[in-house]
């Protein structure tokens, strides 16, 4: 699989300074933390969930998670399960289909042993379990269960931990939660490929939702964890991981308060004024400046409860020609003493040791997102990836 994999190669070819790589499930786990992109999470008691996954694996899905959790009444896990095991089954069943890297998003830690036994042999395409409300005392049995799983299958098998609890949120236990949940996700090091936030039960905690003209980093309680989660978990010195950006829940807006947040020279210069009308009419614009938000914040791809998200998500993912210039500057061996150089854009100091760890995670992500033409913008790469 690759990312923007779905459109024509004579597409990719003129947006592309460098196209997206090709990695699989079995791709090294620092490739695949970078990757993930938006993850795209459906009930796992969908009828034709296997139809739903070759349907969004062909639009340029590359991650989903399937829930038997918050998704679902507790009436359904039962049958939930069932649903995945049968679904599984059909969709190992397809010659010459690829699914997305797959994900179950489980309640409690024996589910996770269970689920690998039951699926047999189709557990080849499982990529791991997202374990919710993570804290050390809770998260610790569903990491011993996954590698446990892990051990009885031959599988390899990824946890990705969603922060979401009360704990994490509240400041008088945010510090000791904080330093459980690293001590715990450091233990099983090999085993975390990402740390997934769970805004939404975060604004729970105080009764709050935030409308389509806000962003998280707007909602000061849910911004500061954001800030501490990265402060302590995402670090560039080697003892981070890769944080995920939280859910953008609003696909259509009835009526908004505020101005549209996209300007219009973008669209206008590339002939695309109605892209940015069906943008704006769907609240894309909120989850555009979300995104950007995301990535100055120091998180790399998205939680995603629907397709259109996809691929906003992916498109500001994409390395600038400008910032790959750069990060290459930085990086080259003859700079490795240091020093100060004038970008090759003439705009900016780049400022080699510490611009280092950015230049470091830019290609990473140029790897896996690739990086555009010079004369290509976020506008050209949506436009692109929306079917005609």
């Amino acid at each position: 699989m690759r990312h923007f994999g779905h459109i024509a190669p004579e597409v990719r070819q003129r947006l592309f300074h460098q196209e997206p790589c090709e990695f699989t499930a079995d791709s090294p786990a620092r490739l695949l933390s970078a990757a993930l992109g938006a993850t795209l999470y459906s009930p796992a008691t969908r009828p034709r969930l296997a139809d739903d996954i070759v349907k969004q694996a062909g639009s340029g899905v590359v991650s989903m998670v399937l829930c038997l959790e918050d998704s679902i009444d507790d009436a359904d896990v039962v049958a939930g399960e069932e649903n995945l095991v049968r679904q599984f089954a059909d969709l190992d069943s397809r010659a010459g289909v690829e699914p997305p890297l797959l994900f179950i998003r489980v309640r409690a830690p024996e589910q996770i042993p269970d689920l690998v036994r039951r699926l047999g042999a189709t557990a080849r395409l499982l990529s791991g379990f997202v374990i919710p409300k993570f804290t050390e005392e809770r998260g610790l049995p569903f990491l011993e269960a996954l590698t446990a799983a892990e051990a009885e299958s031959g599988r390899r098998l990824f946890a990705m931990p969603v922060l979401e609890s009360p704990e994490l949120l509240y400041r008088e236990s945010r510090v000791d939660t904080l330093e459980g949940i690293a001590r715990a996700v450091d233990k099983f090091r090999d085993r975390v490929l990402a740390l997934r936030l769970g805004v939404t039960d975060f604004c729970s905690s105080y009764g709050l939702r935030r409308a389509p003209d806000m962003t998280a980093y707007d909602v000061q309680v849910v911004a500061s964890v954001i800030a501490d989660v990265v402060n302590m978990l995402g670090r560039a010195d080697g003892t981070g991981f890769t944080v995920t950006g939280p859910v953008w829940e609003y696909f259509r807006v009835p009526e908004r308060m505020f101005k549209p947040q996209l300007r219009q020279s973008p669209f206008l210069e590339v002939q695309a004024v109605e892209l940015r009308e069906k943008l704006i009419e769907h609240a894309m614009d909120g989850l555009l400046r979300e995104i950007s938000l995301d990535q100055a914040n120091g998180l790399l791809g998205k939680t995603c409860i629907h397709p259109s998200h996809v691929l906003p998500v992916h498109a500001l993912s994409v390395v600038s020609h400008e910032e790959f210039s750069d990060a290459q500057d930085i990086l080259r061996p003859e700079r490795g003493g240091g020093g100060v150089l004038r970008s090759a854009y003439t705009n900016k100091m780049n400022e080699v040791k510490p611009h280092r760890a950015w230049a470091e995670r830019t290609l990473l992500r140029a790897e896996v997102f690739g990086v555009a033409r010079e004369d290509v913008g976020f506008v050209e790469l949506l436009a692109a990836g929306i079917p005609g």
